[in-house]
């Protein structure tokens, strides 16, 4: 059996709609969670799939996260070998650190279902599954594009939403992963400080995630798919 290792910085950030896709792809599913002990004490050339989920911190943030620096040289050492990963939000951020490129605060809060504009690279690829579809996004950073990287999508607010590098490596901002319809109030309550801070209604954002969440769900599943299909599995 195929192995993914899932590294979850909030435990309720998990791989929600993606689970029965991997699942269903033949893949043994494993959570090393912020907090355990083994969090980091794996080979991560290991699992067929490492999968870097997102988080409430910045990447720039070792000083409070000391842990951060280990995880960076871990992914570092996946990418060196061209292992495939896929890191979304938080992980996104880190898989672009550990390619070279820089992440800052965008000096927004972007939070809420909107729509991507996808590159001519995006529709080519696994993204065009999610071309006009309200996607969630819930982030205050961004990145630069990493070199050598191919540009997928942006926002009206952030210009880089999604990169991949060859067909091992792909990063989204923005997360296909929640499931709005089973598990959403897990997220409402847990980043309840930072929605509030940032002036969101959680009333609209609720409402929200019942309209845009299984047509996501949906199209999640036909992306990942696709990206697992075109993957250079040595």
């Amino acid at each position: 059996m195929k192995t993914v290792t899932a590294l979850r910085h909030v435990h309720f950030e998990d791989l929600g709609t993606l689970a029965p896709v991997l699942e269903r792809r033949g893949y043994a599913v494993q959570y090393r969670t912020v907090g355990d002990a083994d969090f980091l004490d794996f080979d991560p050339l290991a699992p067929d799939l490492l999968v870097v989920l997102g988080g409430p911190i910045g990447v720039y943030e070792e000083g409070a996260y000391p842990f951060l620096t280990r995880e960076k040289a871990l992914i570092a050492a996946r990418v060196a070998s061209h292992r495939p990963v896929l890191g979304i939000c938080l992980g996104a951020q880190l898989l672009a650190t550990a390619l070279g490129a820089k992440v800052c605060p965008s000096g927004l809060k972007e939070i809420g279902f909107a729509p991507l504009t996808l590159t001519a690279d995006g529709h080519a690829g696994p993204l065009r599954h999610l071309d006009g579809l309200p996607v969630l996004h819930w982030h205050g950073d961004t990145y630069t594009l990493p070199e050598g990287a191919v540009h997928l999508a942006a926002s009206t607010l952030v210009e880089q939403q999604a990169f991949a590098l060859g067909r091992n490596l792909l990063a989204l901002q923005f997360h296909v992963e929640a499931d709005a319809q089973a598990g959403f109030e897990r997220w409402l309550v847990g980043h309840a400080s930072e929605l509030a801070s940032a002036g969101i209604d959680v009333t609209a954002l609720r409402q929200d995630a019942g309209r845009f969440g299984a047509p996501l769900a949906a199209a999640a599943g036909k992306m990942l798919e696709d990206w697992l299909d075109g993957l250079d599995i040595q």
